[in-house]
């Protein structure tokens, strides 16, 4: 996939990321995320408390796979150091955009600001790489 394929394939739909970090003991630890994209980052929200935002403050490194499940099949995955911040008003307008693109617009604000508190993380995955493939079974 070309760069723009690749980001219009992340972004379409409600398509979720399976998000990898590093648990304590080095073990992987996955969940199924939602995100927006900034360019080739990958933005998304977490609690502060949970495994994901514990594992990422102690070690930022994460891996996200989006997938299409559907025959003839296709992948995204993007390896890369995450940046945290629990700035509210860096938070908010990112916390609306992921919102407004998995429970649509007319509910964007109020989960948006829902979401946007203290006790959350911004998550902001810079790519160290990316690796793509569509047609896997062509």
């Amino acid at each position: 996939m070309g760069d723009e394929e690749r980001r219009r394939f992340m972004m379409e739909g409600t398509r979720t990321g399976k998000l990898a970090t590093v648990r304590p003991d080095a073990s992987p630890h996955v969940t199924p995320i939602w995100f927006v994209l900034d360019g080739d980052d990958v933005v998304l929200m977490t609690g502060s408390r949970t495994t994901k935002g514990r594992n990422l403050r102690r070690d930022p490194r994460a891996s996200l796979v989006v997938d299409d499940e559907r025959p003839p099949f296709a992948y995204v995955r993007v390896d890369g150091a995450a940046e945290l911040s629990d700035d509210l008003d860096e938070m908010l307008p990112w916390s609306i955009a992921i919102a407004g693109r998995y429970m649509g617009p007319q509910l964007a604000e109020s989960y948006g600001r829902r979401n946007a508190v203290r006790g959350e993380l911004l998550v902001r995955i810079r790519p160290r790489r990316i690796v793509s493939e569509a047609g896997v079974a062509d």
